[in-house]
């Protein structure tokens, strides 16, 4: 039996963990399934619904791959057509100069330099990224794992679409270079 003083403790323990470490269940609706989809949607496209925080992988005329995600915040979501033309495992991680001027204490580290965060377990990107072209343009979002996989379901991101690494792993594997993404 703990007392009071290893009670608190304990508890302070696990609030020093970093979030990736303590344990966290997704809400089953956000597990990848197999799901009915409109035809209209071309085999091997993915198709982002931000508001009711799905994205699909089209994997037959009017079936689907349907996975949880987290998007961006009002404002700095990404809405349109675009193509995955780069794909990274363990993709290096800067923020963008809007990020940093929209929260320079957060970004603090970033500020005045060209500083890289390498790819690894404490990188935002998290284990994989799909990074989304315009017309050959880098739009500067992506499709990438999380180190906050409480934010699936949510609209907390800087504009891009979170997985979880699990799920972008999965979804890497499935997707070449040159694949159709549309956000809805």
């Amino acid at each position: 039996m703990l007392d009071r003083r290893q009670f608190v403790a304990t508890g302070l323990a696990a609030a020093m963990l970093p979030a990736t470490a303590r344990a966290f269940e997704l809400d089953p609706k956000f597990m990848p399934q197999e799901v009915a989809i409109s035809r209209q949607y071309a085999e091997g496209q993915l198709l982002i619904l931000p508001r009711a925080h799905f994205l699909y992988f089209i994997t037959a005329p009017g079936r689907a791959r349907r996975y949880g995600v987290g998007v961006g915040k009002a404002g700095l979501e990404f809405t349109g057509t675009a193509t995955i033309d780069v794909k990274k495992e363990w993709p290096t991680w800067r923020p963008t100069n809007d990020m940093i001027q929209r929260d320079p204490r957060e970004y603090a580290k970033f500020k005045g330099n060209d500083y890289v965060q390498p790819g690894g377990p404490g990188n935002p990107l998290g284990a994989r990224a799909l990074y989304l072209f315009q017309n050959g343009r880098d739009t500067y979002f992506r499709i990438h794992g999380t180190t906050q996989p409480q934010s699936i379901g949510r609209s907390v991101s800087n504009g891009c679409i979170r997985m979880t690494n699990e799920h972008v792993i999965d979804l890497y594997q499935r997707v070449p270079t040159g694949t159709v993404v549309t956000v809805l």
